[in-house]
């Protein structure tokens, strides 16, 4: 993270720009800390997901939850962006908030698991992130939207996306 030169009496030490960004990170989190923001930024690469996201927000008992607490009813699917590994420290952080919950239910023989949503915004589009409690995620951010994300924001794979999320 650092280079050095070493002279004759004197050696001269730069920060890499590795160094830079990781400082750059830490700086982020820590004002996240103090400054006790009502939001939490973060940065990542659109990725494509399993597929499941699409079965799970066509579920009736989570599209009238979602409606009735986030205030839409979300497109078929979820955006998913994959986070650096850095900002993981940002997840664990949120997840110490109080979030909006949806509950989960039964239906026939399967049960759906509850969700931890947060207001959110994906490039200044109103969204919500999801957390499902039975995630198997632990460096993709979900956001549901009652807009089709990708098109609405000309987004494909391998775009980097920055997001709000509201505490």
């Amino acid at each position: 993270m650092i280079t050095r030169e070493l002279g004759i009496k004197k050696q001269l030490i730069q920060i890499t720009k590795k160094g830079v960004e990781i400082l750059s990170y830490e700086h982020s989190d820590y004002k996240q800390i103090f400054d006790l923001t009502d939001r939490i930024f973060f940065k990542g690469k659109v990725v494509s997901g399993l597929g499941e996201g699409r079965y799970y927000t066509e579920q009736d008992y989570y599209k009238k939850q979602f409606n009735k607490k986030i205030g839409f009813y979300p497109y078929p699917g979820t955006l998913n962006i994959e986070i650096e590994y850095i900002e993981k420290n940002k997840l664990r952080h949120l997840r110490k908030y109080d979030s909006i919950v949806i509950e989960g239910f039964e239906d026939k023989n399967r049960t759906f698991g509850g969700v931890r949503c947060f207001k959110a915004e994906v490039g200044k589009i109103p969204s919500a992130l999801v957390l499902p409690l039975r995630s198997h995620y632990s460096n993709i951010l979900e956001f549901i939207s009652k807009y089709y994300l990708r098109d609405k924001l000309k987004l494909k794979d391998g775009d980097t996306v920055e997001t709000i999320i509201y505490l």
